[in-house]
């Protein structure tokens, strides 16, 4: 009976040991995986922090193509009338071009820099 209960406590170290292995990969596998999801989530080229960039620079490049194309409706109405209608062609020439029809007096106003439009002064010289 004596040997038969060392044999037991023999093949029960053995059998705990190859449990604490185990266990032991059992940790290693839960902490790659772990490590695995870390990187999957925060890490590499798609990461969290990465596709949020993406979508802000996304949302600010939508922004600035819809401004540019209702700049581009703006422009392609203005040659629409410039096209077909004198009279916005008429306005155009004398805002742009300064230009008049005959027997029309044109009269340019100049702004003097760095004068202060409030404070005038008296032709001797004195304010």
């Amino acid at each position: 009976m004596g040997k038969n209960r060392s044999r037991k406590k023999r093949s029960r170290s053995r059998n705990g040991r190859e449990t604490a292995s185990s266990r032991l990969a059992g940790y290693a596998v839960v902490a790659m995986l772990l490590l695995a999801a870390y990187f999957a989530v925060f890490g590499g080229e798609y990461s969290i922090f990465q596709i949020s960039r993406l979508e802000d620079t996304e949302a600010a490049i939508t922004a600035e193509l819809a401004r540019i194309e209702a700049e581009m409706d703006s422009l392609e109405a203005l040659k629409q009338r410039l096209e077909s209608d004198p009279v916005a062609i008429e306005r155009v020439a004398r805002e742009r071009y300064g230009m008049i029809r005959d027997g029309e007096v044109l009269y340019r106003f100049r702004e003097v820099a760095g004068a202060d439009s409030t404070k005038r002064e008296s032709p001797e010289g004195k304010g």
